[in-house]
């Protein structure tokens, strides 16, 4: 299959938004899925952090991210005051963090290794860009089966070390993400009971 990975444009805010309704169906909040005018200002703020695939001449998938400035040693954040409630306002083009903001694949074509193929675009991005890490909030969206027998910690401990599948974090650690910490309240999603695993991807390539 024929494909690419490029930055989104206006042209393509409605098939974006139709890969929002595949990707994240009730119980997810619906108003929670892109706008056009979301869209519209990563597109202006961030271009090159709102990035897609193309497969077979259909919109598959895509990525959006911005930069901040993040210390490790911070209390936990949310998604919705890292990303301006989406909208990138926060972007900082002298911070040290490429922070991705959400990453969807139409469920018919997550076979073909786009997500992963879209988390490395990120990663030359940091690289590029002399950063000091990618970083991102994951849904722990399998962790609603388990909430009654286990806490959101040991949820993605048991991940993590293999012993459970969860279908975000596990990608992300396919992708080479690596864990730092649980963050509670972090998104309105009633899977995940609004828990997420904040998770990083160092850039090798940075000296101290």
């Amino acid at each position: 299959m024929n494909a690419v990975i490029r930055n989104y444009v206006p042209a393509d805010f409605d098939a974006l938004i139709d890969i929002q309704r595949e990707c994240f169906p009730p119980p997810f909040p619906s108003e929670l899925w892109w706008t056009k005018e979301q869209l519209a200002s990563h597109v202006r703020l961030f271009p090159e952090g709102a990035i897609c695939v193309e497969a077979g001449g259909t919109l598959v998938g895509s990525m959006t991210a911005l930069i901040v400035r993040y210390d490790p040693a911070e209390a936990v954040h949310t998604w919705a005051e890292t990303t301006g409630e989406g909208s990138i306002s926060t972007h900082d083009p002298s911070g040290d963090t490429l922070y991705i903001v959400d990453v969807s694949v139409r469920p018919a074509y997550r076979s073909y290794g786009f997500g992963k193929a879209m988390a490395f675009a990120m990663y030359h991005l940091v690289v590029e860009r002399r950063l000091a890490r990618l970083l991102g909030g994951g849904r722990m969206s399998g962790y609603h089966r388990y909430a009654d027998t286990m806490t959101a910690e040991e949820y993605a401990a048991a991940v993590v070390a293999g012993r459970l599948k969860d279908p975000v974090i596990t990608f992300l650690l396919r992708c080479g993400r690596t864990p730092v910490r649980v963050a509670p309240n972090y998104l309105d999603d009633e899977e995940s009971r609004n828990y997420a695993l904040l998770m990083e991807w160092k850039n090798p390539f940075l000296r101290p």
